[in-house]
């Protein structure tokens, strides 16, 4: 599918502060001005060295520069003059934020430079490896592309499925089933989904978190209605389930032998393509849907089975 309202996230300093886990201490030194205007807009870490070794043109904007016990060496050995003409050759707009590891104090001239154009200097007592991997996730997560799409997203049997199709063909009352079954909600209507690496995460708009549109009944709160364990915040989308007309779908399958796939932020996720008229128990054939992916992906096929039971038959007769 195509993602034309995706996002290129762009955050704050003071935004990705106020995210950061418990076990990632960190704490703004100086630069404090700088802390709601500097932004970040890559979650790799950059090695300040080389900027302060004379190849400044190296800075990449947007990144965290990292200062570790190698960075501070190499100032202690030159003089105040080397120092400040080292930080008098660094562009400050490229420098978005500095980051000291080991809770390692900075020189005077780091200072100055930081104070006199408003950027933050972050201090944590980690070591510089650790530091790096933790925020490198954490930025990972933080800055992930995101789109919104349409369609109701529920946690079944462990996994993320998306329910989609075209307004008033039944997903938010198929959801509605779905969960009196025990399954879990994740988003109905408006699905927020972010790339992070290699998967795709699902959850609510904050506003709708927890809420369910139903005709007639109007929004509902799955919450107060069915408990906490109806609901869940965010999930990876592993299978999609479509839901057409009968009228609409050409080739109905019968056999069962290929996934279908769709494609969210140029990721195949495997697909189910439901038919959908009077009489049919959605909630029932989606609940069988999944079984049925679950099962494949264990290495039981029915179909495939069902196929060589008839060749082996065919075979025997001849």
């Amino acid at each position: 599918m195509a993602d034309k309202n995706v996002v290129a996230s762009t955050i704050t300093v003071e935004q990705f502060l106020s995210s950061v886990p418990p076990e990632l201490p960190l704490t703004v030194l100086f630069g404090v001005r700088g802390v709601a205007d500097q932004k970040l807009n890559s979650h790799r870490i950059q090695k300040f060295g080389l900027a302060l070794s004379g190849f400044p043109n190296y800075i990449h904007h947007g990144r965290i520069q990292n200062i570790g016990q190698s960075e501070i060496a190499y100032l202690l050995q030159l003089t105040e003059s080397e120092r400040r003409a080292a930080f008098q050759k660094i562009d400050p707009t490229r420098v978005s934020c500095l980051l000291l590891t080991k809770s390692l104090d900075p020189p005077a001239e780091l200072v100055a430079f930081a104070n006199s154009n408003s950027i933050p200097i972050l201090q944590t007592p980690l070591l510089s490896s650790r530091a790096i991997s933790m925020i490198t996730l954490h930025l990972e997560r933080l800055l992930a592309p995101e789109t919104v799409i349409h369609g109701v997203l529920l946690e079944m049997h462990g996994i993320g499925v998306l329910i989609n199709g075209p307004s008033g063909i039944g997903k938010s009352e198929c959801a509605l089933d779905l969960v009196t079954r025990g399954h879990r909600l994740v988003a109905d209507d408006a699905v927020l989904v972010k790339r992070i690496g290699g998967c795709l995460e699902g959850s609510a708009p904050e506003l709708t978190f927890e809420h369910l549109e139903l005709h007639g009944l109007g929004i509902i709160s799955v919450r107060d209605l069915f408990g906490v364990s109806a609901v869940c915040k965010s999930i990876n989308i592993e299978l999609c389930i479509e839901l057409k007309k009968w009228s609409e779908i050409a080739n109905i399958e019968r056999v069962g032998l290929e996934m279908m796939q769709h494609e969210i932020f140029g990721i195949d996720v495997p697909k189910f393509m439901l038919p959908v008229s009077s009489g049919r128990n959605l909630a029932t054939i989606v609940d069988t849907a999944v079984r049925i992916f679950l099962l494949r992906n264990a290495g039981y096929d029915a179909a495939s089975k069902l196929i060589e039971r008839h060749s082996a038959m065919v075979a025997a007769k001849d």
